[in-house]
């Protein structure tokens, strides 16, 4: 290979596994205000195969040929003119642009202002996992549920790769943390703080749960629909996984009416059902933010929380990493690694 150009995984067209394949490609340049990253590991999430399935056409059309991955870890290699946060030879890690993606290569290029210096004290497998989970947990707890002191809140699936990241962060801003899991997972979730665990293999939590101050939900389906009545009135439910409604389109998308009213009918059984709960539903599309991803690193470094990765694949091999991430069975987040040592 050229040091022109570097390998990527690269979604040609939408559909299933082989509709992305390992590619040679040119390698980025960094325009103004841009950061060339060589890549040492990239995390994968559910909303990686949503987009090769075709599930997010409605929210961004990528124009095909496209590289994949949304968060990644890795050293600075060289920087776009008016850069001047970062240097070559820093380690960062970043969620990439929604319109842009391209974490899955061997070099990305990065917006400065998404960027942020990696804690030291994790190496690249780990921090690549961090981005886009924990940002998305930091978002949907602090700054859409406003958990504080003493808040009850209710994180179903919480062994997945948010809610690793959600349970730690709630008990980080002072919540009590009720969460479902199986046997296999309970370990997990009881060594990342949550106080109550309920085995869904066994249990019921609507049975059990009750004036709940808020649910973060990472499940959807009927999971989400159960929420609402475990959730106090004047409570609120954020999901993850469920269907978009009218601020989702407004607030997160920056998009206009057209949007808001296919969210608004495509979200209507959800919103009736929390209406006779007296609670209210936001669907949260995450954003990047380099500055908060720095507070999660500070986070990090001082133990408040821990990255949980469940298994690690060569690039190679990413096929197989799609595979095991949607089987459902990873605990925790999976990553990619590339065998080139940083410069």
């Amino acid at each position: 290979m050229s040091s022109t150009t570097m390998q990527a995984l690269v979604l040609t067209r939408y559909g299933g596994p082989d509709a992305a394949e390992l590619r040679d490609v040119p390698r980025p340049r960094p325009a103004r205000g841009d950061v060339l990253v060589r890549v040492q590991a990239a995390g994968l999430n559910p909303v990686d195969y949503k987009t090769r399935e075709g599930m997010l056409k409605v929210v961004q059309r990528y124009p095909l040929p496209i590289v994949m991955g949304n968060e990644l870890a890795g050293v600075v290699e060289t920087l776009g003119e008016g850069v001047t946060s970062f240097a070559p030879g820093d380690r960062v890690f970043a969620r990439m642009p929604k319109e842009a993606m391209g974490g899955l290569a061997e070099y990305a290029v990065v917006p400065e202002k998404f960027l942020a210096k990696m804690p030291a004290s994790i190496d690249f497998n780990a921090a690549a996992g961090v981005p886009l989970a924990g940002l998305t947990a930091l978002q949907a707890l602090r700054d859409e549920l406003h958990v504080g002191q003493g808040s009850r809140v209710f994180i179903p699936g919480g062994a997945g790769g948010v809610g690793t990241f959600a349970i730690q962060l709630a008990k980080w801003l002072g919540a009590e943390v009720t969460t479902t899991a199986s046997p296999r997972g309970r370990a997990l979730v009881e060594g990342l703080g949550a106080d109550v665990v309920i085995d869904y293999t066994t249990e019921r939590f609507e049975e059990q749960l009750r004036n709940m101050d808020g649910a973060f939900d990472l499940l959807g389906g009927e999971t989400l629909l159960k929420s609402f009545s475990v959730v106090k009135r004047g409570g609120k439910v954020v999901s993850i996984a469920g269907m978009p409604e009218p601020e989702t389109a407004r607030k997160d998308l920056g998009r206009g009416v057209a949007l808001r009213a296919l969210f608004w009918l495509a979200s209507y059984r959800i919103r009736a059902v929390a209406r006779k709960h007296g609670v209210s539903y936001r669907y949260l599309f995450m954003h990047p933010d380099g500055a908060e991803l720095a507070e999660l690193a500070d986070l990090i470094e001082t133990g408040a929380i821990r990255p949980v990765v469940d298994r690690v694949f060569p690039f190679k091999d990413v096929a197989d990493a799609f595979a095991y991430l949607e089987s459902g069975r990873a605990k925790g987040k999976v990553v990619v690694e590339f065998t080139s040592p940083p410069a």
